[in-house]
């Protein structure tokens, strides 16, 4: 919980920046901090090989999707198009498009933007922090079309996992 600026005496803010202050604590966002075992590692259902994701962040306001991909060797998660910007920190092993020339590998950082098919695939597993926002259309080998997925897609694949497994549901992960 942050404290009130009106609670600390030697404070040189303004009465106006104060009252902004205040005006957060009444509306504003918290901040959370989430400790390691606070979240956990479910399947990616429909992804090649072992391939989980851990959820840091469900931001349904605006359709943005944090987490940790682990594939626990070869596998991907097939052909996809983001509708939105992609930032992502390979934490372990490598990964790679298969229509890249690129090998992203621990301590790598990948900026993606919108409107490309491409296959993610890792050939001897990997974890990467991924920052996801908007839809990510999933496609065959053949380029139809086969779903769409946002923010709420991974959130009910999360929701359903700990309903199916009886786990308690993190509310911090959602806002």
């Amino acid at each position: 919980m942050i404290k009130n600026p009106y609670d600390n005496p030697d404070s040189i803010l303004d009465d106006v920046e104060k009252r902004v202050l205040k005006r957060h604590l009444e509306h504003g966002v918290q901040d959370i901090y989430m400790g390691t075992d606070e979240s956990l590692f479910h399947p990616w259902v429909g992804a090649s090989g072992d391939v989980f994701l851990k959820p840091l962040r469900f931001d349904v306001r605006n359709s943005l999707y944090v987490n940790i991909l682990w594939s626990k060797g070869p596998g991907g998660i097939g052909r996809h198009r983001h509708r939105g910007p992609v930032s992502a920190y390979t934490l372990e092993g490598s990964w790679r498009y298969e229509e890249y020339d690129w090998l992203a590998q621990e301590g790598d950082f990948v900026q993606e933007n919108p409107g490309v098919i491409h296959t993610l695939t890792s050939d001897t597993g990997m974890k990467t922090l991924f920052f996801v926002q908007g839809a990510l259309d999933l496609y065959d080998e053949q380029d139809r079309h086969l779903k769409t997925m946002d923010v709420f897609s991974f959130l009910n694949m999360y929701l359903d996992y700990c309903e199916e497994n009886s786990i308690p549901v993190n509310e911090n992960l959602i806002f």
